[in-house]
């Protein structure tokens, strides 16, 4: 009887870590476990010396140039002494592993571990810090160019608009509300002095959960999945997006923005036209991610597709939008 097809697969963590010991030549102690799950697998191996990270790119997610592109670029990065998690090679000098899961060819690289922990919510401090990691990162990258997406009017806001419209009925409150927002984001964006505005690699993920911090205020960023090209201040209004999302003290919002933009600015300084260009960012940053969640949707089933989820996602835009008087 031949298995039934699967959309995704779950492998063994102790199978996976006898595959990787040899070729890692790691030491015979070799512990491994799962440490996230959702469109990309993580493992934890721990050999009693050192810990590792272990990502398992989805099937069908990311193709084997956009990872090796992705591996070029934390390479750069590392070698430029930004901190982040790099790319570890095998014993045979390769930095990606093909493994035949269930249902089909899967990449996997092997990370550094980032030193530290996870924290919700930085010290004014730890945010100082921030700015001045994720400058440095730009300062390596600006102008250079991926063979990545490109995210413009088109991958942030058309396409995500496209796949939203398989979810919700064309007339509905939230479709509505899309559709609105959508064409007055790409109105805005076509404004944009391009002279004023840096283009580059971005991370497009930098919040929490994507990077470590030690006791004594250290950043590590890891979990480069989305990089790709654009405006590097589609960063910084990642970045303010998620913390206006995570501290609701609107003072306490605004000194910790204040001190992560210090620390920014110690190493790169932003133009008027990228301050201005922030907010509408924000904005279209929410549409894109909206897209992969129903791109993705089969990863988290209808967790973030559902008329509460939906109720709390406009009203924070909305929120934001008053803040920043957005379409006035």
């Amino acid at each position: 009887m031949n298995p039934f097809p699967v959309y995704d697969s779950r492998l063994s963590a102790s199978h996976l870590g006898t595959f990787l010991q040899p070729r890692y030549s790691l030491d015979a102690r070799l512990q491994c476990r799962i440490l996230k799950t959702g469109i990309n697998h993580s493992y934890l191996l721990n050999d009693g010396d050192k810990k590792l990270v272990f990502r398992l790119y989805s099937y069908n997610w990311r193709t084997k140039t956009e990872i090796e592109e992705e591996i070029r670029l934390l390479k750069l990065l590392n070698e430029n002494g930004v901190p982040i998690s790099y790319p570890i090679a095998d014993a045979t000098g390769s930095f990606i592993q093909e493994i035949m899961a269930p249902e089909g060819l899967r990449f996997g690289v092997l990370f550094s571990f980032a030193e530290g922990e996870k924290i919700r919510s930085f010290t004014d401090d730890m945010h100082f810090n921030i700015g001045i990691a994720m400058a440095r990162f730009h300062q390596v990258t600006q102008n250079l160019t991926l063979e990545r997406v490109t995210y413009n009017v088109e991958t942030l806001l058309i396409s995500p608009l496209q796949r939203a419209q398989t979810f919700f009925a064309a007339g509905s409150e939230t479709m509505t509300f899309l559709k609105t927002s959508t064409h007055q984001l790409v109105e805005k964006l076509k404004e944009i002095n391009l002279r004023d505005v840096r283009t580059g690699t971005v991370h497009l993920d930098i919040w929490f959960d994507n990077m470590h911090v030690t006791p004594s205020g250290g950043v590590t960023f890891f979990d480069f999945d989305f990089c790709g090209n654009g405006w590097q201040a589609l960063d910084l209004a990642y970045f303010n997006v998620q913390l206006f999302n995570t501290e609701f003290d609107a003072d306490e919002y605004q000194r910790k923005l204040q001190r992560f933009l210090e620390g920014y600015e110690t190493i790169v300084k932003i133009s008027e036209e990228e301050n201005r260009l922030i907010p509408y960012l924000a904005v279209s940053l929410w549409f894109y991610y909206l897209g992969v969640q129903c791109q993705r949707f089969d990863d988290w089933g209808n967790l973030f597709i559902s008329e509460d989820y939906f109720k709390r996602f406009i009203g924070l835009i909305q929120k934001w939008c008053t803040k920043h008087e957005l379409f006035a």
